[in-house]
Formats: structure tokens, C-alpha cells, sequence
């Protein structure tokens, strides 16, 4: 099983639409690109600048669907993101084997 992580920083004052933004709109649209079996939200609670971090976690079957995913689906969800929140976050991506 693969998870794919997008720990994002926020601007605060942008911190409730966008977590409204992921919950209503983007991750269920991840989701329906059929390429994860299951998704979920997380807050760091251990932030160390004046940003709200969050974590989107999405878990899939195999490293090539998540690079299948990346290709095909990701550049047009991400364009969606920037058009809505642009300038007021910033984003990295990880990709984790789970062992256990």
C-alpha cells in the first residue's frame, strides 16, 4: 500500500475556506478519480511559524497507480487549487511505502 502525503502551510487567514475547500470540493474530487481506495484530513499540531499546516493523505494499491494519478489527473486538480488559493500556501508531496 502506497500513501501519498500533500502537507500543505496556510496562510491563516485563508485556514477555514480552505479546509472547507479540501473537505467539500478537492478530496472528494481525488477520490473520484478512482485511483485511491481511501483519503483523509490532518492538522499538525506541533507548528513551529505563525502558518496552519495540514496533511491530505490519500492511500493507494501500488506506486504506479499513484504515478498513473499524477500524470493524468493531478495537473488539473492542482490548477483548481491555485485558482482558488494562489500565493497563500505552500505545498510538498511525499510518497510512503506502508510496512506495517
Amino acid at each position: 500500500m502506497i500513501l501519498y502525503n500533500v502537507t500543505t502551510s496556510l496562510d491563516p487567514e485563508i485556514a477555514d475556506q480552505w479546509v472547507a475547500y479540501m473537505r467539500d470540493t478537492h478530496m472528494p474530487e481525488v477520490m473520484a478519480t478512482g485511483f485511491f481506495l481511501k483519503s483523509q484530513l490532518c492538522r499538525l499540531l506541533n507548528e513551529e511559524d505563525d502558518g496552519i499546516t495540514y496533511a491530505a493523505q490519500y492511500y493507494c494499491v501500488s506506486l504506479e497507480q499513484l504515478e498513473e494519478y499524477q500524470e493524468l489527473a493531478a495537473p488539473a486538480l492542482r490548477t483548481e487549487i491555485e485558482k482558488q488559493f494562489g500565493g497563500r500556501y505552500a505545498s510538498f508531496r511525499t510518497m510512503l511505502e506502508v510496512v506495517g
